[in-house]
């Protein structure tokens, strides 16, 4: 089912996109569009620059604190996704980047993001399936062991000479 509506957008993504710059070229001039597209481009990628450098920086301050910087990760990955939104042409790819790179909309994406990676945790993420890809029939998983380690001294040596003919 998710592969169909990959599909889909895939295909009528481009199209839809297509129709609309078309619609707004005819409402306020081609060039006009073109200029608009342009400008979008260049500020999205000021934007992305912007905030790809501030999630860098709270990893390197989450990291040094010894914390795992989970939703600063996950602010990456969306930013990514803005990134590849804004770079291919078009305005309601560009509506979705820019809402991803707005801090509140991105908090909103970023809730359904981890709750998706929760939900796949212990699984992984498996794109393509068939047994070439890692998919279709389950390995099992491997025994867990419970251990408890004991912190024991060592071994007391015997500090008597040798003589020369001794051997320990």
């Amino acid at each position: 089912m998710a592969w169909l509506i990959a599909l889909l957008l895939l295909v009528i993504g481009p199209i839809v996109e297509l129709w609309f710059i078309l619609q707004v070229a005819d409402v306020i001039g081609g060039w006009q569009t073109i200029g608009l597209l342009l400008v979008e481009g260049i500020l999205g990628s000021w934007l992305i620059k912007r905030q790809g450098r501030s999630v860098i920086r709270r990893i390197d301050e989450r990291l040094r604190a010894s914390d795992l910087p989970t939703t600063e990760l996950a602010d990456g990955l969306l930013i990514l996704i803005a990134g590849v939104l804004m770079l291919t042409p078009g305005f309601l790819t560009d509506i979705v980047g820019f809402a991803l790179l707005f801090p509140p909309t991105r908090a909103i994406a970023r809730v359904a993001l981890l709750r998706r990676f929760t939900a796949r945790m212990g699984q992984g993420f498996a794109f393509v399936s068939g047994p070439m890809f890692g998919g279709g029939a389950r390995r099992p998983r491997a025994d867990v062991f419970d251990a408890t380690v004991r912190d024991t001294p060592p071994a007391r040596r015997d500090t008597t000479p040798l003589g020369p003919g001794d051997r320990r």
